[in-house]
Protein backbone atom coordinates (compact mmCIF):
# COMPACT_ATOMS: atom_id res chain seq x y z
CA UNK A 1 0.00 0.00 0.00
CA UNK A 2 1.59 3.80 -0.94
CA UNK A 3 0.98 6.63 1.05
CA UNK A 4 -1.58 9.41 -0.32
CA UNK A 5 0.78 12.59 -0.12
CA UNK A 6 1.00 15.01 -2.83
CA UNK A 7 4.08 14.09 -5.17
CA UNK A 8 6.01 17.58 -5.15
CA UNK A 9 9.68 17.66 -7.25
CA UNK A 10 12.52 18.88 -5.10
CA UNK A 11 13.82 21.64 -7.82
CA UNK A 12 15.61 24.76 -7.20
CA UNK A 13 13.14 26.70 -8.95
CA UNK A 14 10.73 25.67 -5.89
CA UNK A 15 13.44 27.21 -3.38
CA UNK A 16 13.94 30.45 -4.96
CA UNK A 17 9.54 30.97 -5.31
CA UNK A 18 9.20 30.12 -1.40
CA UNK A 19 12.06 32.44 -0.71
CA UNK A 20 10.64 34.90 -2.86
CA UNK A 21 6.88 34.28 -1.21
CA UNK A 22 8.14 33.96 2.81
CA UNK A 23 11.21 36.11 2.80
CA UNK A 24 11.01 38.47 0.09
CA UNK A 25 12.00 41.48 2.09
CA UNK A 26 15.38 40.12 3.71
CA UNK A 27 18.08 41.61 2.60
CA UNK A 28 21.17 40.72 0.50
CA UNK A 29 24.29 42.32 0.57
CA UNK A 30 27.02 42.36 -2.51
CA UNK A 31 30.45 43.66 -2.88
CA UNK A 32 30.66 45.29 -6.47
CA UNK A 33 33.78 44.75 -8.57
CA UNK A 34 34.22 48.61 -7.61
CA UNK A 35 34.38 47.75 -4.00
CA UNK A 36 31.01 49.04 -3.47
CA UNK A 37 28.27 47.52 -1.80
CA UNK A 38 24.83 47.36 -3.26
CA UNK A 39 21.45 45.64 -1.66
CA UNK A 40 18.96 43.11 -3.30
CA UNK A 41 16.66 40.92 -1.51
CA UNK A 42 15.05 37.94 -2.22
CA UNK A 43 12.29 38.92 -4.33
CA UNK A 44 13.95 40.61 -6.53
CA UNK A 45 16.45 37.92 -7.17
CA UNK A 46 13.71 35.42 -7.78
CA UNK A 47 12.17 38.26 -10.54
CA UNK A 48 15.95 38.82 -11.91
CA UNK A 49 16.50 34.62 -12.04
CA UNK A 50 13.18 34.44 -14.03
CA UNK A 51 14.28 37.03 -16.48
CA UNK A 52 18.06 35.43 -16.59
CA UNK A 53 16.47 32.50 -17.99
CA UNK A 54 14.87 34.18 -20.43
CA UNK A 55 18.25 35.95 -21.22
CA UNK A 56 19.76 32.93 -21.85
CA UNK A 57 17.06 31.27 -23.57
CA UNK A 58 17.28 34.44 -26.06
CA UNK A 59 20.84 33.29 -26.56
CA UNK A 60 20.24 29.67 -27.89
CA UNK A 61 20.65 27.72 -24.37
CA UNK A 62 18.23 24.85 -24.34
CA UNK A 63 17.32 23.25 -21.33
CA UNK A 64 20.09 20.52 -20.12
CA UNK A 65 22.80 23.05 -21.23
CA UNK A 66 25.57 24.14 -19.44
CA UNK A 67 26.42 27.68 -18.92
CA UNK A 68 29.54 27.80 -17.53
CA UNK A 69 30.60 30.93 -14.91
CA UNK A 70 33.97 32.04 -14.09
CA UNK A 71 33.06 34.28 -11.69
CA UNK A 72 33.61 35.88 -7.53
CA UNK A 73 30.87 35.35 -4.84
CA UNK A 74 28.27 38.59 -6.37
CA UNK A 75 24.71 39.33 -7.18
CA UNK A 76 24.75 38.73 -10.43
CA UNK A 77 26.32 34.80 -9.61
CA UNK A 78 23.72 34.38 -7.27
CA UNK A 79 20.92 35.48 -9.91
CA UNK A 80 22.58 32.58 -12.26
CA UNK A 81 22.41 29.94 -9.68
CA UNK A 82 18.48 29.81 -9.66
CA UNK A 83 18.03 31.47 -13.51
CA UNK A 84 20.17 28.53 -14.86
CA UNK A 85 19.23 25.85 -13.04
CA UNK A 86 15.43 26.64 -12.32
CA UNK A 87 15.09 26.62 -16.22
CA UNK A 88 16.26 23.08 -16.53
CA UNK A 89 19.92 24.05 -17.52
CA UNK A 90 23.24 23.49 -16.02
CA UNK A 91 24.92 25.54 -13.76
CA UNK A 92 28.79 24.64 -14.51
CA UNK A 93 30.80 27.02 -12.20
CA UNK A 94 34.79 26.91 -12.71
CA UNK A 95 37.44 28.06 -10.69
CA UNK A 96 39.15 31.24 -11.62
CA UNK A 97 41.93 30.38 -9.18
CA UNK A 98 43.16 27.44 -11.15
CA UNK A 99 45.67 27.68 -14.30
CA UNK A 100 44.99 28.50 -17.62
CA UNK A 101 44.94 24.92 -19.12
CA UNK A 102 43.07 23.44 -16.07
CA UNK A 103 40.28 26.31 -16.62
CA UNK A 104 40.45 25.42 -20.38
CA UNK A 105 40.28 21.58 -19.77
CA UNK A 106 36.86 22.18 -17.51
CA UNK A 107 35.09 24.38 -19.56
CA UNK A 108 35.32 21.89 -22.46
CA UNK A 109 35.36 19.15 -21.17
CA UNK A 110 31.93 20.22 -19.27
CA UNK A 111 30.69 21.06 -22.92
CA UNK A 112 29.19 24.75 -22.09
CA UNK A 113 28.17 26.92 -24.87
CA UNK A 114 27.57 30.02 -23.08
CA UNK A 115 30.26 31.86 -20.22
CA UNK A 116 29.42 34.52 -17.98
CA UNK A 117 32.90 36.09 -16.56
CA UNK A 118 32.77 38.90 -14.25
CA UNK A 119 34.40 42.12 -15.76
CA UNK A 120 37.52 41.56 -13.70
CA UNK A 121 38.24 38.15 -14.46
CA UNK A 122 38.34 38.61 -18.34
CA UNK A 123 41.98 38.84 -18.63
CA UNK A 124 41.94 35.12 -17.08
CA UNK A 125 39.36 34.52 -19.73
CA UNK A 126 40.86 35.82 -22.84
CA UNK A 127 44.10 33.76 -23.12
CA UNK A 128 41.94 30.51 -23.25
CA UNK A 129 38.79 31.89 -25.32
CA UNK A 130 40.61 30.69 -28.27
CA UNK A 131 40.87 26.77 -27.48
CA UNK A 132 37.04 26.80 -26.55
CA UNK A 133 35.64 26.26 -29.90
CA UNK A 134 32.08 25.33 -28.52
CA UNK A 135 31.84 28.77 -26.56
CA UNK A 136 29.25 30.53 -28.62
CA UNK A 137 28.37 33.51 -26.33
CA UNK A 138 30.51 35.33 -23.53
CA UNK A 139 28.10 36.95 -20.84
CA UNK A 140 30.24 40.09 -18.97
CA UNK A 141 28.26 40.44 -15.66
CA UNK A 142 28.74 44.14 -15.67
CA UNK A 143 26.66 46.74 -17.79
CA UNK A 144 27.56 48.16 -21.18
CA UNK A 145 29.15 51.13 -19.90
CA UNK A 146 31.05 48.98 -17.10
CA UNK A 147 32.11 46.82 -19.89
CA UNK A 148 36.44 46.75 -19.56
CA UNK A 149 38.47 46.72 -22.79
CA UNK A 150 39.33 43.54 -24.00
CA UNK A 151 41.04 41.35 -26.67
CA UNK A 152 37.52 39.07 -27.32
CA UNK A 153 35.11 40.75 -29.93
CA UNK A 154 31.39 40.68 -29.22
CA UNK A 155 30.43 40.64 -25.60
CA UNK A 156 27.47 41.40 -24.17
CA UNK A 157 26.56 43.07 -21.46
CA UNK A 158 24.82 41.10 -18.79
CA UNK A 159 22.90 43.81 -16.60
CA UNK A 160 21.48 45.39 -20.14
CA UNK A 161 20.50 42.16 -21.18
CA UNK A 162 18.63 41.04 -18.22
CA UNK A 163 17.09 44.78 -17.87
CA UNK A 164 15.37 44.24 -21.29
CA UNK A 165 14.28 40.60 -21.35
CA UNK A 166 10.85 39.88 -19.97
CA UNK A 167 10.82 37.40 -17.05
CA UNK A 168 9.68 34.13 -17.50
CA UNK A 169 6.04 33.45 -16.32
CA UNK A 170 6.59 30.24 -14.66
CA UNK A 171 9.58 27.85 -14.07
CA UNK A 172 9.64 24.63 -16.11
CA UNK A 173 7.88 21.22 -14.51
CA UNK A 174 11.35 19.36 -14.20
CA UNK A 175 12.37 15.56 -12.54
CA UNK A 176 13.75 16.41 -9.93
CA UNK A 177 16.69 14.27 -10.65
CA UNK A 178 17.14 16.90 -13.68
CA UNK A 179 21.07 17.82 -13.02
CA UNK A 180 21.57 21.31 -11.89
CA UNK A 181 24.72 21.90 -11.49
CA UNK A 182 28.53 20.91 -12.33
CA UNK A 183 31.49 21.78 -10.23
CA UNK A 184 34.88 19.94 -10.77
CA UNK A 185 37.28 18.64 -8.31
CA UNK A 186 41.05 20.61 -7.58
CA UNK A 187 42.47 17.81 -9.75
CA UNK A 188 45.96 17.88 -7.30
CA UNK A 189 46.58 14.39 -9.19
CA UNK A 190 45.78 14.33 -12.85
CA UNK A 191 42.77 15.99 -14.41
CA UNK A 192 39.81 17.40 -12.44
CA UNK A 193 36.52 15.96 -12.54
CA UNK A 194 33.68 16.58 -12.65
CA UNK A 195 30.87 16.14 -10.14
CA UNK A 196 27.51 16.25 -11.58
CA UNK A 197 24.59 17.44 -8.83
CA UNK A 198 20.77 16.94 -9.31
CA UNK A 199 17.92 18.99 -7.69
CA UNK A 200 16.70 16.25 -5.65
CA UNK A 201 20.59 15.60 -4.22
CA UNK A 202 20.82 19.93 -3.70
CA UNK A 203 18.03 20.39 -1.68
CA UNK A 204 18.10 17.20 0.25
CA UNK A 205 21.93 18.30 1.01
CA UNK A 206 20.31 21.76 2.03
CA UNK A 207 17.24 20.49 4.47
CA UNK A 208 20.60 18.51 6.23
CA UNK A 209 22.55 21.35 6.45
CA UNK A 210 20.14 23.48 8.02
CA UNK A 211 18.97 21.09 11.04
CA UNK A 212 19.57 22.17 14.29
CA UNK A 213 22.10 19.85 14.92
CA UNK A 214 23.74 20.24 11.92
CA UNK A 215 24.37 24.01 10.77
CA UNK A 216 21.63 25.45 12.48
CA UNK A 217 20.57 27.62 10.12
CA UNK A 218 17.48 30.36 10.36
CA UNK A 219 15.88 33.21 9.30
CA UNK A 220 17.36 35.13 12.30
CA UNK A 221 20.87 34.58 11.01
CA UNK A 222 22.98 36.80 8.92
CA UNK A 223 25.13 34.61 6.81
CA UNK A 224 28.45 35.66 5.44
CA UNK A 225 29.35 33.85 2.20
CA UNK A 226 32.81 33.36 2.12
CA UNK A 227 33.15 30.16 0.33
CA UNK A 228 33.35 30.43 -3.61
CA UNK A 229 30.47 30.24 -5.35
CA UNK A 230 32.19 28.56 -7.90
CA UNK A 231 33.39 25.77 -5.08
CA UNK A 232 30.83 22.93 -4.31
CA UNK A 233 28.14 25.39 -4.77
CA UNK A 234 29.75 27.38 -1.76
CA UNK A 235 29.11 24.55 0.37
CA UNK A 236 25.02 24.34 -0.20
CA UNK A 237 24.84 28.29 1.05
CA UNK A 238 22.96 29.76 -1.47
CA UNK A 239 20.27 26.66 -1.34
CA UNK A 240 19.97 26.53 2.40
CA UNK A 241 19.77 30.61 3.36
CA UNK A 242 17.08 30.76 0.71
CA UNK A 243 15.70 27.66 2.06
CA UNK A 244 15.06 29.49 5.63
CA UNK A 245 15.09 33.17 4.49
CA UNK A 246 18.77 34.11 5.80
CA UNK A 247 20.02 37.32 5.25
CA UNK A 248 23.14 36.82 2.58
CA UNK A 249 26.34 38.78 2.24
CA UNK A 250 28.46 37.81 -0.12
CA UNK A 251 31.99 39.66 0.10
CA UNK A 252 32.90 39.82 -3.86
CA UNK A 253 36.64 39.31 -4.88
CA UNK A 254 37.29 41.47 -1.50
CA UNK A 255 38.74 38.21 1.24
CA UNK A 256 41.80 40.06 2.77
CA UNK A 257 40.89 40.10 6.96
CA UNK A 258 40.13 44.04 6.47
CA UNK A 259 37.58 43.62 4.17
CA UNK A 260 35.83 40.41 6.08
CA UNK A 261 35.95 42.16 9.30
CA UNK A 262 34.20 45.76 7.86
CA UNK A 263 31.16 42.92 6.78
CA UNK A 264 31.47 41.22 10.09
CA UNK A 265 31.08 44.58 11.75
CA UNK A 266 28.62 46.43 9.15
CA UNK A 267 26.24 44.06 8.25
CA UNK A 268 25.88 41.97 11.63
CA UNK A 269 27.14 38.64 10.57
CA UNK A 270 26.00 35.73 13.12
CA UNK A 271 27.10 32.64 10.78
CA UNK A 272 29.82 31.98 8.19
CA UNK A 273 32.04 29.24 6.95
CA UNK A 274 35.31 28.97 5.38
CA UNK A 275 38.97 27.18 5.12
CA UNK A 276 40.78 27.31 8.01
CA UNK A 277 43.87 29.97 5.98
CA UNK A 278 40.99 32.34 5.32
CA UNK A 279 39.77 32.56 9.31
CA UNK A 280 43.34 32.97 10.51
CA UNK A 281 43.75 35.83 7.90
CA UNK A 282 40.63 37.40 9.62
CA UNK A 283 41.25 36.63 13.52
CA UNK A 284 44.84 37.85 12.54
CA UNK A 285 43.76 40.98 11.38
CA UNK A 286 41.47 41.46 14.59
CA UNK A 287 43.90 40.53 16.75
CA UNK A 288 46.36 43.19 15.52
CA UNK A 289 43.80 45.68 14.70
CA UNK A 290 40.68 45.30 16.42
CA UNK A 291 40.16 47.03 20.42
CA UNK A 292 38.72 44.23 22.60
CA UNK A 293 35.57 46.86 22.93
CA UNK A 294 35.01 46.60 19.16
CA UNK A 295 35.84 42.79 18.74
CA UNK A 296 32.89 42.52 22.03
CA UNK A 297 30.11 44.47 19.66
CA UNK A 298 30.52 41.56 16.71
CA UNK A 299 27.23 39.75 16.26
CA UNK A 300 29.15 36.62 14.79
CA UNK A 301 27.77 33.80 17.15
CA UNK A 302 28.98 30.27 15.05
CA UNK A 303 31.75 29.96 12.28
CA UNK A 304 32.05 26.07 10.57
CA UNK A 305 35.20 25.10 8.94
CA UNK A 306 36.47 22.64 5.91
CA UNK A 307 38.11 21.55 3.27
CA UNK A 308 41.08 21.52 5.32
CA UNK A 309 41.68 19.68 8.63
CA UNK A 310 41.15 22.57 11.09
CA UNK A 311 44.17 23.36 13.75
CA UNK A 312 43.19 23.18 17.33
CA UNK A 313 44.38 26.22 17.70
CA UNK A 314 42.05 28.01 15.22
CA UNK A 315 39.29 26.92 17.18
CA UNK A 316 40.95 28.04 20.50
CA UNK A 317 41.80 31.49 18.94
CA UNK A 318 37.96 32.04 17.55
CA UNK A 319 36.97 30.83 21.66
CA UNK A 320 40.01 33.24 23.04
CA UNK A 321 39.17 36.05 20.90
CA UNK A 322 35.90 36.49 20.03
CA UNK A 323 34.36 33.82 22.32
CA UNK A 324 32.79 32.36 19.35
CA UNK A 325 32.30 28.72 18.74
CA UNK A 326 34.31 27.27 16.38
CA UNK A 327 33.16 23.91 14.11
CA UNK A 328 34.03 21.59 11.95
CA UNK A 329 31.87 20.21 9.37
CA UNK A 330 33.34 17.47 6.74
CA UNK A 331 32.98 16.69 3.19
CA UNK A 332 33.79 16.65 -0.59
CA UNK A 333 32.99 17.87 -3.62
CA UNK A 334 31.77 14.82 -4.32
CA UNK A 335 29.29 14.78 -1.16
CA UNK A 336 27.66 18.32 -2.19
CA UNK A 337 29.96 18.86 0.61
CA UNK A 338 28.17 18.37 3.68
CA UNK A 339 28.69 14.46 5.35
CA UNK A 340 29.37 15.37 8.99
CA UNK A 341 29.04 18.14 11.22
CA UNK A 342 30.59 18.47 15.02
CA UNK A 343 27.86 19.42 17.00
CA UNK A 344 27.82 17.84 20.70
CA UNK A 345 26.20 15.13 22.09
CA UNK A 346 23.91 16.15 25.13
CA UNK A 347 26.77 14.31 27.72
CA UNK A 348 28.99 16.77 26.31
CA UNK A 349 27.65 20.14 27.09
CA UNK A 350 28.88 20.25 30.19
CA UNK A 351 32.79 20.46 28.91
CA UNK A 352 34.62 23.39 29.38
CA UNK A 353 37.70 24.70 28.02
CA UNK A 354 40.33 22.07 26.69
CA UNK A 355 37.50 19.47 27.19
CA UNK A 356 35.44 20.97 24.68
CA UNK A 357 38.18 21.88 21.92
CA UNK A 358 38.52 17.91 22.14
CA UNK A 359 35.59 17.56 20.74
CA UNK A 360 35.42 20.29 18.52
CA UNK A 361 38.21 19.13 17.23
CA UNK A 362 36.62 16.21 15.96
CA UNK A 363 34.83 16.35 12.06
CA UNK A 364 31.77 15.41 13.85
CA UNK A 365 28.92 12.87 12.85
CA UNK A 366 27.02 12.20 9.65
CA UNK A 367 24.20 14.04 9.33
CA UNK A 368 21.05 12.30 8.58
CA UNK A 369 21.33 10.46 5.34
CA UNK A 370 24.95 10.03 5.19
CA UNK A 371 26.55 6.42 6.11
CA UNK A 372 29.80 6.15 7.03
CA UNK A 373 32.41 3.27 6.90
CA UNK A 374 35.79 2.35 8.00
CA UNK A 375 37.86 -0.44 5.92
CA UNK A 376 40.81 -1.96 6.18
CA UNK A 377 43.64 -2.84 2.94
CA UNK A 378 41.23 -5.92 2.36
CA UNK A 379 37.84 -3.92 2.34
CA UNK A 380 36.82 -5.38 5.74
CA UNK A 381 34.74 -3.10 8.08
CA UNK A 382 36.83 -1.81 10.90
CA UNK A 383 35.11 -0.98 14.38
CA UNK A 384 33.93 2.29 15.45
CA UNK A 385 35.84 1.99 18.15
CA UNK A 386 38.01 5.12 18.25
CA UNK A 387 41.09 2.91 17.85
CA UNK A 388 41.21 1.33 14.34
CA UNK A 389 41.82 3.86 11.65
CA UNK A 390 41.21 2.76 8.05
CA UNK A 391 40.17 4.14 4.59
CA UNK A 392 37.17 6.19 5.01
CA UNK A 393 34.00 5.77 2.64
CA UNK A 394 30.88 7.34 2.13
CA UNK A 395 27.43 6.90 0.42
CA UNK A 396 24.01 8.47 0.55
CA UNK A 397 21.46 10.26 -1.71
CA UNK A 398 23.70 13.54 -2.10
CA UNK A 399 26.74 11.85 -3.17
CA UNK A 400 28.16 11.26 -6.76
CA UNK A 401 27.58 7.72 -8.14
CA UNK A 402 29.89 8.38 -10.99
CA UNK A 403 32.27 11.28 -12.21
CA UNK A 404 30.64 12.99 -14.95
CA UNK A 405 31.07 11.45 -18.53
CA UNK A 406 31.11 7.97 -16.51
CA UNK A 407 28.15 5.43 -16.70
CA UNK A 408 26.12 6.25 -13.30
CA UNK A 409 27.20 3.75 -10.66
CA UNK A 410 31.12 3.81 -12.00
CA UNK A 411 32.73 5.07 -9.21
CA UNK A 412 31.46 3.17 -6.01
CA UNK A 413 31.83 -0.08 -5.49
CA UNK A 414 29.38 -2.62 -5.70
CA UNK A 415 26.97 -1.60 -2.35
CA UNK A 416 27.45 1.94 -3.57
CA UNK A 417 30.57 3.30 -1.04
CA UNK A 418 32.81 5.97 -2.71
CA UNK A 419 36.10 5.97 -1.47
CA UNK A 420 37.53 8.97 -0.18
CA UNK A 421 40.60 8.60 0.20
CA UNK A 422 41.11 10.05 3.82
CA UNK A 423 42.66 7.78 6.45
CA UNK A 424 40.18 7.62 9.00
CA UNK A 425 38.66 6.44 12.92
CA UNK A 426 35.23 6.59 14.20
CA UNK A 427 34.68 6.47 18.05
CA UNK A 428 31.93 5.03 20.03
CA UNK A 429 30.15 7.63 19.96
CA UNK A 430 29.99 8.10 16.10
CA UNK A 431 32.46 11.27 15.30
CA UNK A 432 34.60 11.11 13.08
CA UNK A 433 38.32 11.57 13.47
CA UNK A 434 40.70 12.73 10.40
CA UNK A 435 43.71 10.67 10.39
CA UNK A 436 45.20 11.49 7.06
CA UNK A 437 45.03 11.78 3.40
CA UNK A 438 45.93 8.32 1.70
CA UNK A 439 48.36 9.91 -0.13
CA UNK A 440 49.53 11.94 2.73
CA UNK A 441 50.03 9.50 5.72
CA UNK A 442 54.06 8.73 6.09
CA UNK A 443 55.37 5.33 6.33
CA UNK A 444 58.36 5.33 8.71
CA UNK A 445 60.06 2.09 9.26
CA UNK A 446 56.72 0.47 8.66
CA UNK A 447 54.56 2.46 11.31
CA UNK A 448 52.38 5.03 10.14
CA UNK A 449 52.69 8.76 10.98
CA UNK A 450 49.53 11.42 10.82
CA UNK A 451 50.86 14.36 8.92
CA UNK A 452 47.34 16.29 10.01
CA UNK A 453 48.50 15.46 13.87
CA UNK A 454 51.62 17.01 13.33
CA UNK A 455 50.92 20.23 11.48
CA UNK A 456 47.93 21.01 14.44
CA UNK A 457 51.03 20.40 17.05
CA UNK A 458 52.97 22.75 15.03
CA UNK A 459 50.03 25.88 14.36
CA UNK A 460 49.49 25.42 18.22
CA UNK A 461 53.02 27.18 18.73
CA UNK A 462 52.40 31.12 18.94
CA UNK A 463 54.79 32.13 16.11
CA UNK A 464 53.59 29.76 13.57
CA UNK A 465 50.96 30.52 11.22
CA UNK A 466 51.02 27.80 9.02
CA UNK A 467 52.74 24.40 9.30
CA UNK A 468 52.55 21.81 6.61
CA UNK A 469 54.54 17.95 6.76
CA UNK A 470 55.28 15.82 4.02
CA UNK A 471 57.08 12.58 3.90
CA UNK A 472 60.45 12.64 2.28
CA UNK A 473 62.99 9.82 1.15
CA UNK A 474 65.18 8.53 3.88
CA UNK A 475 68.02 6.00 3.19
CA UNK A 476 67.19 3.72 6.64
CA UNK A 477 63.30 4.63 7.52
CA UNK A 478 61.76 4.52 4.05
CA UNK A 479 60.58 8.00 4.67
CA UNK A 480 60.50 10.47 7.85
CA UNK A 481 58.70 13.28 8.01
CA UNK A 482 59.87 17.28 6.88
CA UNK A 483 58.11 20.14 8.78
CA UNK A 484 57.46 23.42 6.93
CA UNK A 485 56.41 26.57 8.71
CA UNK A 486 54.83 30.10 7.21
CA UNK A 487 55.60 32.19 10.46
CA UNK A 488 53.57 35.54 11.46
CA UNK A 489 55.17 38.50 10.51
CA UNK A 490 57.90 39.57 13.31
CA UNK A 491 57.85 36.03 14.55
CA UNK A 492 61.02 33.58 14.79
CA UNK A 493 61.27 30.06 15.81
CA UNK A 494 64.45 27.70 15.62
CA UNK A 495 64.78 23.85 15.55
CA UNK A 496 65.42 22.88 18.72
CA UNK A 497 62.49 25.02 20.21
CA UNK A 498 59.84 23.64 17.56
CA UNK A 499 61.00 20.04 18.26
CA UNK A 500 60.90 20.79 22.02
CA UNK A 501 57.35 21.89 21.30
CA UNK A 502 56.19 19.25 19.55
CA UNK A 503 58.02 16.74 22.14
CA UNK A 504 54.90 17.92 24.20
CA UNK A 505 51.71 16.62 21.77
CA UNK A 506 53.51 13.47 19.83
CA UNK A 507 55.42 10.69 19.78
CA UNK A 508 59.30 10.82 20.27
CA UNK A 509 59.60 8.97 16.86
CA UNK A 510 57.01 11.18 15.30
CA UNK A 511 59.27 14.18 15.75
CA UNK A 512 60.33 15.65 12.28
CA UNK A 513 64.02 14.92 11.22
CA UNK A 514 64.23 18.72 9.62
CA UNK A 515 61.98 21.87 10.43
CA UNK A 516 62.39 24.70 7.56
CA UNK A 517 60.86 27.75 7.58
CA UNK A 518 59.23 29.32 4.24
CA UNK A 519 58.03 32.81 3.32
CA UNK A 520 55.06 31.02 1.94
CA UNK A 521 53.52 27.29 1.02
CA UNK A 522 51.82 26.38 -1.95
CA UNK A 523 47.97 25.31 -2.31
CA UNK A 524 45.45 24.54 -4.06
CA UNK A 525 42.63 26.54 -5.99
CA UNK A 526 40.50 25.44 -2.92
CA UNK A 527 42.76 26.59 -0.06
CA UNK A 528 43.81 23.11 0.50
CA UNK A 529 48.41 22.65 1.04
CA UNK A 530 49.44 21.36 -2.25
CA UNK A 531 51.42 18.73 -0.85
CA UNK A 532 52.14 16.91 -4.10
CA UNK A 533 54.66 19.98 -5.12
CA UNK A 534 55.96 19.96 -1.59
CA UNK A 535 57.19 16.39 -1.75
CA UNK A 536 58.63 17.13 -5.74
CA UNK A 537 60.78 20.16 -4.11
CA UNK A 538 62.20 18.63 -0.89
CA UNK A 539 62.39 14.74 -2.17
CA UNK A 540 65.96 14.75 -1.87
CA UNK A 541 66.18 16.82 1.43
CA UNK A 542 66.82 14.32 3.98
CA UNK A 543 69.56 12.12 1.32
CA UNK A 544 66.71 9.60 0.72
CA UNK A 545 66.35 7.60 -3.03
CA UNK A 546 63.94 10.74 -4.85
Amino acid sequence: MLGLMQQQQLTTGSLIDHAARAHGLTEIVSRRPDGQLERSNWAEVSMRSRKVAAMLTALGAQPGDRIATLAWNRLPHLELYYGVTAAGMVLHTVNPRLFAEQIRYIVEHGGARIICVDPDLLPILEPVIADLPRIEAIVVLCAADEMPESSIPHLIAYHDRVAAADPIGAWPALDENTASSLCYTSGTTGNPKGVLYSHRSTLLHAYAACAADSMALSARDTVLLAPPLFHVNAWGLPFTSAMVGAKLVMPGSAMDGASIHQLLRDEGVTFSLGVPTLWFTVLDYIARNVSEDDRAKLKLDRVFMGGAATPRALIELFRDLLGVKANQAWGMTETSPVSTVCQPLASQMHLEGDAMTDVLATQGRAVFGVELRIENAAGEALPHDGAESGLLKVRGPWVLSAYYGNPAGADVDADGWLDTWDVAKIDADGFLHLTDRAKDVIKSGGEWISSIDLENAATAHPAVAEAAVVGVPHPRWQERPLLLLRLHPGESVEKPAMLDHLAGHVAKWWLPDDVLVVDDLPHTATGKLLKTVLRARYREHLGGVG
